[in-house]
């Protein structure tokens, strides 16, 4: 029987926490016309796909830390939490499908890059659902500590009241000193 493991990231973009990926083997059974790209739902939806998806699935997160981005780069970073991923996968794949055009390396695993992925393959796209919500979850939880930030509307994305609150507010440890406009601050 072949196994086959989504995976995605989320959060390469923001400002602020790690980024996290998520790798997801679905059950038979799972809906799978239910799966679509995180990016696609509403929150609400989001959250109760991914509690359902972890129902009816294998899955793991990984994850990489500010530091880690601040000390390799993003993609490297992105790279590194896939790897986390799917090694924390409590089967082992037959096939990996990754979201994007470069891989992770992963020794004794076979892989596969497809772009769009989280749009075209649901295993991919229920990868996305749980990074997301497992994400969001966590810079809400840190908007908490650092009210101000608007954390649990933005994700440390740099929208408008985001980089509003920087200025008024500084940078925080949870800040990517490396990423711009942050890396401009004195």
């Amino acid at each position: 029987m072949k196994i086959i493991a989504g995976v995605d990231e989320v959060g390469r973009g923001s400002l602020f926490g790690p980024v996290y990926a998520a790798a997801v083997i679905l059950n038979k059974k799972i809906d799978k016309k239910l799966l679509k790209d995180s990016k696609k739902l509403t929150k609400v939806k989001r959250e109760s796909l991914s509690k359902y998806i972890k129902e009816n699935s294998i899955w793991a997160i990984g994850k990489a830390s500010v530091n880690e981005i601040e000390k390799m780069n993003i993609l490297h970073a992105s790279l590194l939490a896939m790897k986390r991923a799917v090694k924390k996968l409590k089967k082992k794949p037959n096939l990996v499908l990754i979201d994007g055009n470069i891989l992770p390396e992963i020794k004794n695993y076979n892989l596969k890059s497809i772009i769009k992925g989280d749009e075209k393959i649901p295993s991919i796209s229920a990868a996305s659902i749980i990074a997301k919500v497992s994400r969001d979850k966590l810079i809400a939880n840190l908007g908490k500590k650092f009210k101000g930030y608007f954390l649990d509307q933005n994700s440390g994305y740099g929208t408008k009241a985001h980089l509003k609150a920087i200025k008024n507010f500084g940078i925080t440890e949870h800040h990517r000193k490396t990423f711009s406009p942050i890396n401009k601050i004195k």
